[in-house]
């Protein structure tokens, strides 16, 4: 099992908590991004570099993970084709993106879409707390319990 981070837009308080759970558990993680992403040295712990263009990463990671991988993306239409794929997703604010919950997910994400486009503002998300962080550390660790069994 792996867990694969869509890791252009990964907050870096969310890889520093990968880093340090890939290298307790002995858990394969990979940083996918299309620039370079500094990690630390460890055999558990790899970085993919991708070519810049619309969706390169997203295409890698969808193109890799497995049943049962784990993929960390806040975007919702990557984590509905990995949950397609019998894996899960789970953004960096501790969201988990699952069969029950994804169409629903998307749905809300295309609304919001399309109010943006006809002027409406909306605001963005609040800035990355320790409250997403604790979420998001939590998610990781139930994740990681239920995978080594």
């Amino acid at each position: 099992m792996t867990i694969w981070v869509d890791a252009d837009a990964c907050p870096l308080p969310a890889k520093e908590i990968l880093f340090k759970a890939a290298e307790r558990t002995k858990t394969q993680l990979i940083l996918v991004a299309n620039q370079y992403i500094k990690i630390p040295p460890s055999q558990f712990i790899q970085m993919i570099q991708v070519p810049s263009g619309f969706d390169v990463a997203d295409d890698e990671i969808v193109k890799r993970a497995q049943p049962n991988d784990l993929v960390i993306t806040s975007d919702i239409p990557l984590a509905a084709e990995i949950v397609e794929k019998g894996a899960l997703a789970l953004n960096p604010r501790g969201e988990l993106y699952t069969t029950s919950n994804i169409k629903q997910i998307l749905n809300m994400r295309d609304f919001m879409d399309t109010m943006r486009s006809s002027g409406i503002n909306s605001t963005g998300q609040p800035k990355y707390g320790d409250k997403d962080k604790q979420q998001f550390a939590n998610q990781l660790d139930q994740w990681l319990a239920k995978s080594s069994h």
